[in-house]
């Protein structure tokens, strides 16, 4: 069933203030940046809110469990379970970014040899739950499906918004711009 807008937004406020795994920075601080950066880079309203709501199944696992335990071996597919919960509120054109992230990071790191050591040491380790760095007939398909271009950027600006001293717009700022971009 999908979320409301409303909840999309209250997910965030409320959810949003736990640690973004072992990153130095609250999940909201996080969306928050990755959302601004997008939105410095010129992206479409689309990505910019792809950006916002990437690790939104974060918080809808922790919701799910009470809590989010980050030492576990497995992955918890947050790219995947947030996309019934806002199927049918947003277009492909922000799902499938959002979908398609994890697997960005796999892609540029096979395609960019130094990308791996850019990435923090959480991100890194969360690669290899994802999966690890994707062969060459991976990455083929992978930057062949339509927005894998769009999740390659978004995966950019995620590996930026990690910055406990960078000041983002708030929420707020954020909300036409979701009524825009929903359905």
């Amino acid at each position: 069933m999908p979320l409301m807008l409303s909840e999309v937004l209250d997910l965030l406020e409320q959810k949003g203030q736990s640690q973004y795994g072992m990153e130095a920075v609250s999940q909201l601080a996080h969306a928050l940046q990755c959302a601004h950066l997008a939105e410095q880079a010129g992206e479409t309203p689309e990505t910019v809110v792809a950006a916002l709501l990437h690790d939104l199944g974060h918080l809808l696992v922790s919701k799910r469990a009470g809590v989010q335990d980050q030492s576990t071996q497995q992955d918890d597919l947050h790219q995947y379970i947030a996309l019934p919960f806002l199927r049918g509120l947003f277009p492909d054109a922000v799902l499938e970014p959002i979908r398609l992230h994890v697997d960005a990071k796999r892609y540029l790191c096979l395609m960019e040899p130094s990308y791996w050591a850019s990435l923090s040491p959480a991100s890194q380790n969360s690669l290899l739950k994802q999966g690890g760095i994707f062969s060459e007939t991976e990455a083929e398909a992978f930057i062949s499906q339509p927005f894998a271009s769009e999740s390659v950027r978004l995966r950019r600006y995620d590996d930026l918004a990690k910055d406990p001293a960078k000041i983002a717009p708030d929420l707020s700022h954020y909300k036409e711009l979701l009524q825009q971009v929903a359905h």
